[in-house]
């Protein structure tokens, strides 16, 4: 299976802690990933994320297992597993600085072949305005 790794670096302006709390709740991602509209069946360490992608006048609701684990205002990773054998990796490592905290964002896609494309495509697009979200929700506190 091919492998792509994409990374994103950025700062908000809210301590480490904030982030972690924010980021180990699976309802938080709704919204804080623009595709996922829904969380199902959160169970201790995972949950169900609804992603609603839309193709023309068609919607598609694919629902991926997402692993859920961290270490207090360090870091949170865990693992997307998609019916389409999209396989991805995930991680947030949580550094204070005096600004508030910097986050690094850090996927390891794996894909079947001739979906790398497609699947890097929107895990970028995800990646970038996850940045932009969770700094925007992160200063109103």
């Amino acid at each position: 299976m091919p492998e792509k790794i994409l990374r994103n670096t950025f700062t908000i302006t809210a301590p480490a802690q904030a982030a972690y709390d924010h980021l180990t709740r699976p309802e938080n991602y709704i919204g804080l990933s623009p595709l996922v509209v829904a969380v199902e069946d959160v169970q201790d360490g995972s949950y169900v994320a609804v992603e609603r992608f839309r193709l023309l006048s068609l919607k598609y609701d694919n629902r991926i297992r997402v692993s859920l684990e961290g270490t207090p205002a360090s870091s949170v990773w865990g693992e997307v597993n998609s019916p389409g054998g999209v396989h991805m990796a995930y991680r947030f490592d949580l550094t204070p600085t005096p600004e508030g905290t910097r986050v690094d964002d850090e996927l390891r896609l794996r894909t079947p072949f001739g979906l790398m494309a497609f699947a890097s495509g929107q895990a970028r697009k995800v990646q970038l305005a996850r940045a932009t979200i969770l700094a925007d929700r992160l200063a109103a506190r």
